[in-house]
């Protein structure tokens, strides 16, 4: 089913101003249908080159219908996108036709009992673009005071919808916070005083601590705040604001100016309390930044054990001991990372790219071969979900610093002499060093699946080699955070990067994880 904007554009004539204006119609119609009591929809004629147009008169399509909120729907079925002529509801027609406000009864299906009927019709800029239907239950029970002022102030709007008052320009669409007639209505008239409130509007104004009598009083004589009225009133135009009559008690007012012939003649204010809304919004920014606290001092305490973990490695001789103190810094730092960026938005999915841009840096860092490396990142992995981060940062530090320490060896560049260890070489009687190591990261976020590859151009892996059996402590991280955590699969090869279209150089190493989108345990979905 095509939406009213899809339905305006394919059928309709009307240019873009046009149809913004019918936009914002059924953006905010809700408020109408609340005072009517009734269904509503929205008929606009349909261009003169679409197929279902026919003689006997104009055809209009039906772009959108609003059921009310107070009351029981008359309609029972979706009739958007259906086409419309005289013979099947002759007062729109009438009324697109005549331009006037007619009244009457229609049936809507065979057998049914007719619904009252009252067409409106619907100017921008005073010309003619739609027809408002107002589509009602057969006279019952006499209505009360509240059903009559409601419908009054509806005819009120009819009028201003004739003379291409409303809605207003600047009216944004409504939201679901935004108040419905029937959280509360108060009405008044251009000297801001009031006409009318409901018994909810009643209720909520009971709740700031007025117990007065309304009628024929300002709110603000009665100490309620009432600049939001003030202004809609001067400047013809719809004003939301809140109100917070004491710290326990928050009313949303959203007050929107009634004119005839352009002149101000009264206002209507919703009022909704939102207290218990905004409570909620209160205690998740409190939340919020507790675990943003919580991640930020994580990282802190993490920081300072890889801290600690240096100054005792400096204090060792050169040997195994401070090796494995360093690599113990460094995972803890690749840790560190992660809780900093959720320091900063503690939500459910942690940006990795960012992740991945420090974790380069570590390992350019790192580098203590005389011959240079320089890193690249190829794609992105966008955002992965928070339990997935950790280990997946772990796993990529793991693997830089695997390529920064044993993927490079010195070489000779002499052409007519044997490869042999050597740091640098002379050329053209300076020094140089033999060649540049490049080291590559691809990322791609599949819709099942998370591919990383890490690659290089190095000396690749040794014949035989069986990442099941290694006994490198750093692989083994890495294969059990991988299988276990993270509950993917992971190959070690000698090649290039994505093959010889995105060669990084030389072949060299490429290690692929592969990794499933949502989280694990224990290497089970």
């Amino acid at each position: 089913m095509a939406s009213p904007a899809e339905l305006a554009l394919e059928r309709t004539d009307l240019d873009d101003a046009q149809l913004s204006h019918l936009r914002r119609l059924v953006g905010t119609w809700g408020i109408l249908a609340d005072l009517s009591f009734s269904d509503l929809v929205l008929l606009a004629p349909m261009a003169a080159t679409d197929p279902e147009q026919r003689g006997g008169g104009p055809m209009l399509v039906i772009l959108g219908q609003m059921r009310p909120s107070n009351s029981a729907t008359v309609v029972q079925h979706d009739l958007v996108g259906q086409t419309v002529g005289a013979a099947d509801w002759p007062l729109v027609t009438a009324t697109y036709q005549s331009g006037e406000v007619s009244r009457g009864e229609l049936q809507l299906e065979a057998g049914e009992e007719p619904v009252r009927v009252q067409c409106i019709p619907v100017r921008f800029e005073g010309q003619m673009v739609a027809v408002l239907a107002r589509l009602a239950a057969q006279a019952g029970r006499r209505p009360g005071h509240l059903e009559r002022t409601y419908r009054d102030v509806f005819d009120r709007f009819a009028v201003m919808l004739a003379e291409s008052a409303f809605p207003f320009p600047t009216e944004e669409l409504a939201t679901e916070e935004a108040p419905r007639v029937g959280d509360g209505l108060v009405l008044v008239d251009e000297e801001a005083r009031v006409r009318y409130a409901s018994p909810n509007a009643t209720n909520a104004l009971h709740r700031m601590g007025m117990y007065s009598q309304l009628e024929g009083h300002r709110l603000s004589d009665l100490g309620v705040e009432e600049s939001a009225i003030e202004w809609a009133l001067a400047s013809a135009l719809p004003v939301v604001e809140e109100v917070e009559r004491r710290p326990d008690v928050i009313v949303l007012l959203h007050c929107v100016p009634i004119l005839a012939q352009g002149s101000v003649t009264g206002c209507l204010v919703l009022l909704r309390d939102v207290t218990d809304v905004r409570r909620l919004d209160r205690l998740l920014l409190s939340k919020d930044a507790a675990i943003r606290e919580v991640h930020h001092r994580v990282k802190n305490n993490l920081q300072t054990i890889s801290a600690l973990l240096r100054l005792q490695a400096r204090r060792l001789p050169p040997g195994v001991g401070r090796v494995a103190l360093s690599e113990a810094e460094r995972r803890v730092r690749s840790i560190a990372v992660v809780h900093e960026i959720l320091s900063r938005d503690p939500s459910d999915q942690v940006p990795f790219d960012e992740i991945v841009a420090s974790l380069i840096r570590m390992a350019e860092d790192s580098v203590v071969s005389s011959r240079p490396v320089t890193f690249s990142v190829l794609g992105e992995l966008g955002a992965v979900p928070a339990d997935i981060a950790t280990p997946l940062a772990v796993v990529l530090a793991e693997l830089l610093q695997n390529a920064v320490e044993h993927a490079f060896i010195e070489f000779a560049a002499a052409d007519d002499e044997p490869a042999a260890p050597l740091e640098i070489v002379q050329r053209n009687g300076g020094t140089a060093y033999a060649s540049v190591g490049h080291i590559a990261v691809r990322l791609c976020h599949g819709e099942e699946s998370l591919t990383v590859e890490v690659a290089d151009d190095g000396a690749g892996l040794p014949a035989g080699f069986d990442i099941d059996a290694t006994s490198s402590l750093g692989l083994s991280i890495v294969r059990d955070l991988v299988r276990s955590q993270l509950g993917g699969t992971i190959e070690m090869r000698n090649g290039r990067l994505g093959g010889d279209a995105e060669s990084v150089g030389d072949p060299g190493t490429v290690v692929t994880l592969d990794l499933p989108v949502r989280p694990v345990a224990n290497g089970r979905i």
